[in-house]
């Protein structure tokens, strides 16, 4: 019996990984000119991993590309995945519990707000960066997840598109879909075999 379903934000909820794939390609060119995929080898991480991987006490540089970064996400449209709405609103008429649980902080969140007005109404409760102790993979924001909506992971399902963030959700021991916006089905079936490409006519069934 499913319970709950527990969204990432980028790339599961909204079409914005080709856009954020422009954004740090920019900064690959600008700061780590000899790392020639620079835009996919950060796929998947939190910012301060990013930071801490490739810009190690370069405060200066930090700075920079977070308030680059923030003027980037603040014109940012957030197009829905084709057919997440829909899908969503059958949740919730299931009676089906609802949760975002994204690496993104508050101020983008407050973005994400501004531009769809309906959105938190989609969602029984919506976790972000400054709710979590360890970034993905850790489960640990998913048992947080789990906890707020008062349901076991067992019931839960986990619907994910990163690397991290697929190994987050089967750490949780959650079910868990793959969402093949980010990287290709091939790439994530070693994960979970429960891939799709969107919510066009996508309806959960038993396992």
């Amino acid at each position: 019996m499913v319970k709950a379903c527990l969204f990432d934000l980028d790339g599961v909820v909204f079409d914005t990984e080709p856009i954020y794939t422009k954004f740090w390609h920019n900064v690959g060119v600008k700061y780590c000119p000899t790392i020639p995929n620079f835009a996919h080898d950060i796929k998947g991480q939190t910012l301060v991993q990013i930071y801490d991987k490739y810009f190690a006490g370069e405060k200066d540089k930090q700075e920079d590309i977070t308030k680059d970064l923030n003027d980037f996400e603040r014109n940012m449209p957030f197009v829905y995945i084709a057919g997440f709405e829909d899908f969503v609103k059958g949740l919730k008429c299931k009676g089906i519990k609802t949760a975002v649980v994204t690496s993104s902080n508050l101020e983008k969140m407050q973005n994400v707000y501004n531009k769809h007005p309906k959105f938190k109404g989609y969602f029984d409760e919506i976790l972000t960066s400054e709710d979590f102790v360890e970034s993905k993979p850790s489960p640990d924001c998913y048992f947080k997840a789990a906890a707020r909506l008062d349901v076991p992971l067992e019931e839960c399902i986990v619907f994910e598109d990163s690397f991290n963030g697929l190994q987050s959700g089967i750490a949780s021991g959650a079910r868990v879909i793959g969402l093949a916006t980010t990287n290709s089905i091939a790439e994530i079936e070693p994960f979970t075999k429960e891939v799709i490409t969107n919510y066009d006519g996508f309806t959960l069934s038993d396992h």
